[in-house]
């Protein structure tokens, strides 16, 4: 079997649940055709994730567009050293970038901030930081675009979705420091189960991908045991992470179910159950 080749639809769930982080805009399949699979399998909801200015006028848009789809818009923590120091070998998939120094930044977190300000905009998102792929070079503009998005998020009623990797200790820090906003989700979550005790005693959430079906990912499942039901979400982050046993085929929304049923065994709970939790926690989360 061909490791392009889309995983077949799961067994639907009888309780509609959401995805709560997915990038439509890097899948292959149309809005409208992500959609009516997701919701053959009874993932009625998707939240759509902007990475840089483009993405997220995107998603707006979109989510405009589509009942089913909520926005989340922002600069990705990676694409904030792109922007103030350039990428002139073109790293990322968005190609070659010369250096736009601070004022580029200004001019994108300015855009980023016009669009958290629409109704169906429902987050500012994914930010947080990234000391995977940004090296010590780029951790000053990580955290300034960092903590500008919870500006943001404040200033708008937004929930703050976090993309944290290999940064704990970091964003835990600039969200205590700063302030972080009412409603936070720690997107594709990372830690252990102490950290989990830590954003749990915060009212963070949660939200977990199709990594914790891997299995080298005990650690992730020790989090998620511990982690409390109501502060749980569960995500795609699709095209990227799909779940055992697809790993390396393309994700989507329709795969929900695979990784909410692992999860379901992990918390002891039942699939029924665990979806309605995490549709209302979603709910909650990004106010839809």
């Amino acid at each position: 079997m061909s490791r392009t080749e889309a995983p077949p639809l799961p067994e639907p769930l009888r309780v509609p649940v959401a995805d709560s982080h997915t990038h439509l805009d890097m899948q292959d399949a149309t809005v409208e055709e992500a959609l009516a699979r997701a919701a053959a399998v009874n993932v009625t909801a998707v939240v759509q994730v902007g990475c840089d200015v483009a993405g997220s006028r995107w998603a707006a848009e979109t989510a405009a567009a589509h009942a089913a789809v909520h926005a989340s818009v922002a600069l990705h923590p990676n694409e904030a050293p792109r922007i103030v120091h350039g990428d002139v070998e073109g790293t990322a998939r968005q190609g070659a970038r010369e250096p736009g120094g601070k004022a580029a930044l200004d001019e994108a977190l300015a855009e980023i901030d016009a669009l958290a300000a629409l109704d169906h905009v429902r987050g500012v998102g994914e930010t947080g930081l990234d000391f995977f792929r940004t090296g010590p070079e780029g951790v000053a503009a990580q955290e300034e675009s960092f903590r500008a998005h919870i500006e943001i998020a404040k200033r708008h009623g937004k929930a703050l979705v976090i993309h944290d990797r290999d940064a704990h200790a970091d964003v835990l820090r600039v969200l205590a420091d700063a302030g972080a906003p009412e409603r936070t989700v720690f997107h594709c979550y990372s830690g252990d189960a102490d950290m989990a005790r830590i954003c749990a005693s915060a009212g963070y959430f949660m939200s977990f991908a199709g990594n914790v079906t891997f299995k080298n990912a005990q650690p992730l499942r020790e989090a998620l045991a511990v982690a409390p039901t109501e502060l749980v979400l569960v995500e795609t982050d699709a095209p990227f992470l799909t779940p055992a046993p697809y790993r390396g085929r393309p994700n989507a929304p329709y795969l929900i179910p695979v990784t909410l049923r692992a999860m379901a065994e992990v918390k002891g709970l039942d699939e029924d159950a665990l979806a309605a939790a995490i549709y209302d926690n979603t709910a909650r989360a990004f106010d839809f």
